[in-house]
């Protein structure tokens, strides 16, 4: 976007949260000029000043700046760390031709029966890894809380927990839209579009939806779309 006289680089952050009846909402739209702590804990903070509450698990990568915001600011709360981007993280570690193979045992971890079984299948698998890959056995120890943490809630949740992948699908359909722009005119402008492509998402799917956001960050407006 231009700012200031020159154009520069914004990051979008949204955030979309289950409710009690189950269903997907997008809960906070905002920018930010860098992806850093600070911005991630301004973020989550103003979530919590509008009302946000009951947050038994939030999902994300493990972005250091959005992992600490997360416990300062929703300490209640677990964090799963998505298994996807974990699985990217995983396989750079390994030569290309093995990856199927190490791809395919950590997956099974995650389809177990019941969270004792995840456990357990979590051990097994390192000690199969460690004699060829003990960087990714490595990992897969340190990360066994991050990436385990859907197993404490009931079976049914499981798929919907252990990943954000709805959410980078949503990302995706973000950056599709917004790359036909190219360079926004302010923040505003941002927030207008990305809000449009949050609100027709839920208009496809039948729900209703009412995203507050902050386009300006110094006078403190909301705009409800």
């Amino acid at each position: 976007m231009r700012e200031g006289g020159r154009v520069v680089k914004v990051c979008c952050g949204v955030a979309t949260a289950v409710n009690s009846q189950g269903c997907r909402e997008i809960v906070g739209l905002d920018t930010f000029t860098e992806e850093s702590g600070p911005a991630w804990t301004a973020f989550l903070r103003d979530l919590v000043a509008r009302g946000l509450s009951g947050v038994r698990i939030v999902i994300s990568d493990s972005h250091k700046g959005l992992v600490a915001a997360i416990e300062a600011t929703l300490p209640q709360s677990a964090w799963q760390r998505c298994r996807t981007h974990f699985m990217r993280n995983v396989l750079c570690r390994v030569p290309k031709s093995a990856q199927p193979f190490v791809a395919t045992l950590v997956r099974t971890i995650f389809a177990q029966p019941s969270a004792e079984e995840v456990v357990a299948q979590l051990t097994r698998v390192v000690e199969q890894l460690e004699a060829r890959f003990p960087d990714v056995a490595t990992m897969l120890e340190e990360a066994a809380v991050d990436i385990t943490a859907f197993s404490t809630f009931p079976t049914a949740h499981w798929r919907q927990i252990w990943s954000n992948n709805p959410q980078e699908r949503l990302n995706r359909e973000i950056r599709r839209r917004s790359d036909v722009v190219g360079i926004f005119p302010d923040r505003g402008a941002i927030i207008r579009l990305v809000g449009s492509v949050l609100s027709e998402q839920h208009d496809e799917s039948g729900r209703s939806l009412a995203i507050t956001c902050r386009p300006n960050r110094s006078t403190r407006r909301c705009d409800r779309y």
